[in-house]
């Protein structure tokens, strides 16, 4: 850990002199000359079983092929959308989006029609490439659907079409962009419900990517699996630009599946594992159920909620391995603060870890913005090299998230000792994070009030032993007609992805309100943990 003794709750930037800005480019074409002939990528199918295969080098060809084939298709600073889930040619755009100068927006594979058109409209994309589908989403004909309403969209190519994806290759130039540019775009909701879109540049991505595996413990010639999603930072940036700059071998999987995941472990003796809490849990789990022999993880990273004592204790046990907390957003590349591998129990289930290198931390005041004295809590603040451009067309959110001495202002409330360890207490926002998604009631709640037998609605976050928060929507009808909670899920699954609906609903026929009539959401939750609220069949 960094050896530090502060006298207020602001951490100045550790881990020594920043070091030289980099682009996307730049890690790429380093490992592929310092380790050309070592696996960069082994695909994964459903099973488990090795697909396809790149090398270092490879890699790097492949990259720049499709990179040229988009500097001919696109303008430098066009947005381009990928919707799809966990595969090469992912992570191959990702790469030459990097080299091209074309910045890369990235969806949910289980977004739906109209979440879809948001991000390609307040994008601005003028491309769209997919898949099929994915875990019974008809992903293209949505996306058609969606592209036929969106005339900037020019171009819709499967990933899985090389003829299509590569097609202009041997026509177009490679570009150089800087460390600095905008090189893709994140969508991250706030407290109005409306997604914004973070505009993240390849330094951020790339620096905040490689010191995050460096105090993970990753060393090149290391393998594991990949099986987080790669539309979130973690995925594309954490787990893609954290690997190929260490030199590591990524196990790419196409979804989390325990029982998969647990067979490659044993059979590749992979070293490192990241993925949420529940995740983990699924994992111990499935190793346990099975006998598979995981001793070979050596390294383990969690983020997205608090660790438990108890799952510490069992991930020793079964895989011999200590869990290190990450904490960030979108907004900052991700990570913001980390724990170190041989920090204490205490520290590793009840704090956030240390910053993050070359990062500042500070908790503010929510009044005045000023710096409080060590141990109060406040808004949790960040400045450095990983916090985004801003949000995309939106300077008035950009404006509220960046004060004017560059302070990022993350909206979660918490707490820093005189090491620089932090601790969450709250949110100064209403996120919900369940099983390690962020989720946000407004969202839900507008979603809800297009049905026509709801007139109010309150969305709130109660505690789960399994999930960390469970969703639960509280409605008051307008009239007679009855409310059940199939026919609540049916209509939100039509116009929301799956792990926005609600797993509890109420039916009220009051409220408990503030003074000025708002409606006070911790009151519900109170109420409905303490048993006094009874879900809908």
């Amino acid at each position: 850990m960094y050896k530090i003794e502060l006298s207020e709750s602001y951490c100045p930037a550790q881990g020594g002199p920043e070091p030289a800005p980099m682009t996307i480019g730049d890690i790429l074409r380093q490992s592929a000359a310092r380790i050309p002939d070592q696996p960069a990528i082994k695909e994964l199918n459903y099973a488990g079983e090795i697909c396809r295969t790149w090398t270092y080098a490879e890699l790097l060809t492949d990259s720049e092929r499709l990179g040229k084939a988009l500097a001919n298709r696109h303008a430098e600073g066009s947005r381009i959308a990928v919707y799809a889930n966990n595969l090469p040619e992912w992570v191959l755009l990702e790469l030459a989006c990097g080299l091209a100068g074309v910045i890369l927006v990235t969806v949910n594979p289980a977004y739906q029609k109209n979440e879809l058109q948001y991000v390609l409209e307040q994008s601005g994309s003028e491309a769209i490439y997919y898949v099929a589908d994915f875990r019974g989403n008809p992903m293209q004909e949505i996306a058609d659907a969606v592209c036929d309403e969106v005339p900037a969209i020019t171009h819709r190519i499967l990933l899985t079409d090389h003829d299509a994806l590569f097609a202009g290759e041997h026509v177009g130039e490679l570009r150089s962009p800087s460390p600095s540019d905008a090189v893709q775009i994140q969508y991250t909701s706030g407290t109005t419900g409306f997604p914004k879109g973070a505009l993240l540049h390849h330094n951020g991505l790339v620096r905040n990517a490689l010191d995050t595996m460096i105090r993970g413990g990753l060393k090149s010639g290391d393998s594991f699996v990949h099986h987080m999603p790669l539309f979130h930072t973690t995925g594309c940036a954490v787990l893609v630009m954290g690997v190929i700059g260490t030199g590591c071998t990524m196990l790419l999987a196409p979804m989390f599946d325990p029982e998969v995941i647990t067979e490659i472990i044993e059979r590749e003796r992979t070293m490192f594992i990241f993925g949420v809490p529940t995740m983990l849990v699924a994992l111990i789990d499935e190793a346990r159920r099975s006998g598979r022999d995981v001793s070979s993880i050596r390294r383990m990273m969690s983020g997205g909620a608090m660790v438990a004592p108890q799952l510490c204790r069992d991930l020793k046990e079964v895989f011999g391995a200590t869990i290190q907390i990450v904490y960030g957003q979108t907004e900052t590349s991700p990570v913001l603060t980390q724990a170190w591998y041989d920090d204490s129990l205490e520290d590793l289930t009840e704090t956030i870890g240390q910053p993050a290198a070359h990062t500042e931390m500070s908790i503010r005041d929510t009044r005045d913005n000023s710096v409080l004295p060590i141990g109060e809590q406040g808004e949790i603040c960040a400045r450095g090299y990983s916090v985004m451009v801003g949000y995309n067309n939106n300077p008035e959110a950009t404006a509220a998230a960046i004060d004017s001495e560059g302070w990022l202002h993350t909206g979660d409330l918490g707490r820093m000792d005189s090491r620089g360890f932090l601790k969450i207490t709250g949110r100064v926002k209403e996120m919900i994070i369940r099983g390690g998604e962020n989720l946000f009631p407004a969202e839900i709640e507008n979603t809800m009030l297009e049905h026509e037998a709801v007139g109010e609605v309150a969305v709130v976050g109660v505690s789960d032993d399994k999930w960390g928060e469970q969703v639960v929507c509280f409605i008051r009808s307008t009239g007679d007609q009855p409310l059940t909670a199939d026919g609540l899920k049916s209509f939100i699954r039509e116009r929301l992805s799956p792990q926005k609906s609600p797993a509890f609903w109420v039916s009220v026929t009051d409220w408990p309100l503030t003074g000025s009539g708002k409606i006070q959401k911790f009151k519900l939750k109170e109420a409905y943990e303490a048993g006094k609220y009874t879900p809908l069949d």
